[in-house]
């Protein structure tokens, strides 16, 4: 058999390798956008798939393609969707064109396996056609951003269960830790006292919000633009099946997709891509601020804060012998940086659309999609080898309580203002501890300490200031 087989479009002929399944069009663009030296996400190659299986339904409904050629279609788009002939997709993430490299990709390699399974030979499309066939009624201007909306939807799906994990443990660690009093900071200094349970339970209260966030953020993206074609006229496509296809796709995919009410607008604008990505930015700034303050917390052991300990998972060091470091906090933080750029040029992509189309949504998408994989991987990381694994140094949290001059706060009701300032200026200088100098200065007792400065007492509103201890000294 020939090595190659000789196929021709528009711009001229072409030798392709013989046993390819994609086609012409698919090898011109993976030659001309040699950008990133990756081909698309797999959940984008399936998310095609989808789209040409509706598509191939819904024209055979309403009478534009055969029985034969209909059944052929769904047949390759199932096997694509199984994971098969992924490897043919040959085409960069991005890529001018506004997606139309991708498009023709998945028309090839669907028509040259339906053609297969029909009897006909690779790159000959007597029987199932590129165009004529797997994209009729279509054009790259609706298929491309539904699919990546599809693809966005599942990738979000996937980082939903990662970020409901990491509630779960959060919360987790809040009742496991909530009887242990730490001091709270402020700007990097000693503020007053809190239980560490409550610090982590406000960890899980932000994620909470970002979970929320994400699943309304969802909302933004089942509404597709499939019927419109160019550019949202329709022009071209069967009137049923401008009003059926984005039903039939939603049953395809199993998804609550509908036909955007103006399909002009949703041809044009990126709007809700730069919506859900600011909310992905949201996220991981919360992610990377949490992740801050496990690194100081944790810090030391021996010089620094050493209230918490990170699980131990690698060697810190290739020079300092028994050193380990905060390296899973550390990679949420890089996860962060990403995503935030991401989002910078998601921005810019949606800006830069000129009438009728934005032409970069091949940026855009995949942005999005490489921001929600590493989230997907960088909250997994977290959970599994962070936050479940955090334990408490109980002894060393009370002894700097003990220590702070932040406890002056909670006498000062009791004392007076101006009491409690001298004797909190008067241990920042010596050294000496405030329960010492309160009760040297003869304004409580031990015993009256003891109340005032309970940890339940000092971290929830309405024991500390009111009704247990009146001093009035």
């Amino acid at each position: 058999m020939a090595e190659f087989r000789l196929e021709k479009d528009s711009i001229g002929e072409k030798q392709v390798p013989t046993e390819a399944y994609y086609g012409v069009q698919s090898l011109r663009g993976a030659e001309n956008f040699v950008i990133t030296h990756t081909r698309m996400h797999d959940e984008m190659i399936n998310s095609l798939a989808y789209i040409k299986k509706a598509c191939a339904i819904t024209n055979n409904k309403v009478g534009e393609i055969s029985d034969e050629v209909c059944n052929a279609i769904v047949q390759a788009c199932d096997e694509i969707i199984a994971g098969k002939l992924h490897e043919e997709f040959i085409c960069d993430p991005i890529q001018g064109g506004a997606g139309t490299t991708a498009n023709m990709n998945a028309n090839e390699v669907i028509a040259n396996r339906a053609g297969e399974i029909l009897g006909d030979a690779k790159g000959n499309y007597a029987k199932v056609h590129p165009n004529d066939h797997v994209n009729f009624g279509q054009s790259t201007n609706d298929v491309y951003p539904t699919s990546g909306k599809i693809t966005i939807i599942r990738l979000i799906d996937k980082v939903l269960v990662q970020l409901n994990r990491m509630y779960d443990a959060l919360m987790a660690k809040s009742k496991e830790f909530d009887g242990i009093i730490k001091m709270g900071r402020t700007q990097l200094q000693d503020a007053v006292p809190v239980r560490l349970g409550q610090e982590f339970h406000a960890y899980a209260s932000a994620v909470k919000r970002d979970l929320t966030r994400l699943e309304k953020a969802k909302e933004e993206l089942y509404s597709v633009n499939m019927g419109g074609t160019a550019i949202g006229t329709g022009i071209n496509a069967n009137k049923e099946y401008f009003k059926t296809v984005s039903a039939t796709l939603a049953e395809v995919a199993g998804l609550p997709l509908y036909q955007t009410a103006d399909v002009i607008d949703g041809t044009q604008n990126l709007d809700c891509y730069v919506a859900v990505s600011g909310i992905l930015k949201t996220c991981v700034v919360t992610l990377s601020k949490m992740s801050n303050d496990l690194r100081l917390m944790s810090s030391g052991p021996r010089t620094g804060i050493n209230e918490i300990n990170l699980p131990a998972k690698q060697n810190g060091s290739s020079i300092m012998p028994g050193k380990v470091n905060p390296v899973i906090p550390e990679v949420m933080s890089q996860v962060a940086f990403l995503v935030i750029g991401n989002d910078m040029t998601v921005t810019m992509a949606a800006e830069a659309g000129q009438f009728e189309l934005n032409a970069f949504e091949p940026v855009t998408f995949k942005c999005m999609i490489e921001s929600l994989v590493a989230m997907e991987g960088g909250i997994m990381t977290m959970v599994d080898n962070c936050i479940t694994g955090i334990t408490a140094n109980k002894e060393r949290c009370e002894s700097l309580v003990e220590n702070s001059v932040g406890i002056i706060t909670a006498i000062a009701p009791h004392v007076g203002y101006a009491k409690s300032a001298a004797v909190a200026k008067q241990a920042i200088k010596t050294g000496e501890s405030v329960r010492k100098l309160t009760i040297e200065a003869g304004l409580a007792t031990e015993e009256e300490l003891n109340i005032i400065l309970d940890a339940k007492g000092m971290t929830e509103p309405g024991i500390s200031g009111e009704g247990k201890v009146h001093l009035n000294k």
